[in-house]
């Protein structure tokens, strides 16, 4: 009961502050595409630090809190050795929120937008782009699209791989489902299912889910409850629901793939399913790692994983 009261009384709270804090330190800027307005966050090292200048770009995942958060230990890891610009995807942290259709179409367009913005900065070199979960399907949807743009990808605990059944439906289908998407914006109680579902407690359920553990980041926790008290916080999430954001082309997708792919997932948690990886396995351009992690590896291990990476772009890309 304490908990309870404890939650009823901070999203009150929250629900009347509007203002989203920064999720993560550097310049915080805004970008107009036709995803509609952008948000993302830049970091760059004084120059006589910098050991690439090949920028690195951080794609969040999608869920009922996704931000840029998710990606801070990597952000403020590699913002003191390169270039590192963080993406919120359409629906998402600091971007335009409205309510319109969020389809993996509308945010991979998000993704190309922000690599043709690190081009105009940067001029017309490749990027590296690490992105998490159902971010992973974009990223790897827009390397697909633009392979000459990307020098290599990183997919972490990527979606599509569950299970061993193929993705390999038409191009760009989706394995959305109207009804339900329906279901849950025409209720009158549509609002408060997604309060309900943003709860502090609830929330912090599905980060232990993630983690395997409740050994969470509060951090993360914190600004994930802040996420969802924004105007329009609970419009992508119901396409995500749904099912509409999620492809059925995607085992395609990836085994087109001839860049350079760095995969990792864990072994704890709800997130563990991953028997799909055989189909790119045997591929020279993959390399799998998995972790004793949950979902979110660079959390747990930074250093781990920052080691595995850092051996990937030496050996496999530098070397290509």
């Amino acid at each position: 009961m304490a908990e309870a009261a404890t939650d009823g009384a901070a999203d009150k709270a929250e629900a009347s502050a509007h203002t989203l804090p920064s999720a993560l330190t550097g310049e915080r800027r805004t970008l107009q595409s036709k995803a509609g307005s952008l948000c993302y966050y830049h970091a760059a090292p004084k120059s006589e630090e910098q050991r690439t200048d090949v920028p690195l770009l951080l794609i969040h995942s999608v869920n009922a809190a996704g931000s840029a958060y998710e990606v801070k230990p990597l952000y403020d890891h590699y913002a003191k050795w390169r270039p590192v610009y963080a993406l919120e995807l359409p629906g998402f942290g600091g971007s335009d929120r409205s309510d319109r259709a969020y389809t993996p179409r509308l945010m991979t367009d998000a993704v190309h937008a922000m690599v043709e913005e690190i081009k105009r900065l940067h001029g017309e070199g490749q990027v590296d782009a690490v992105a998490l979960s159902l971010g992973s399907e974009f990223l790897a949807r827009a390397a697909h699209e633009s392979p000459d743009a990307f020098r290599s990808i990183g997919l972490v605990s990527p979606t599509g791989f569950k299970g061993t059944g193929r993705l390999d439906g038409p191009a760009e289908s989706t394995r959305g489902m109207p009804w339900l998407h329906t279901f849950f914006v025409r209720a009158p109680w549509s609002q408060g299912l997604f309060n309900a579902l943003t709860k502090r407690s609830v929330i912090r359920y599905f980060l232990n889910k993630a983690w395997g553990s409740k050994d969470i980041d509060l951090g993360l926790l914190e600004y994930s409850v802040a996420t969802t008290r924004q105007p329009g916080a609970k419009n992508a999430p119901y396409h995500f629901l749904a099912g509409n954001l999620f492809s059925a082309d995607i085992t395609t997708i990836y085994e087109s793939l001839k860049l350079p792919v760095f995969m990792v997932h864990g072994e704890r948690g709800d997130f563990v399913d991953f028997k799909g990886k055989a189909v790119v396995a045997k591929r020279p351009n993959w390399l799998i790692y998995e972790m004793p992690t949950g979902a979110l590896p660079y959390f747990e291990m930074p250093e781990s994983f920052v080691a595995e990476y850092e051996a990937f772009l030496q050996n496999q890309v530098m070397k290509a």
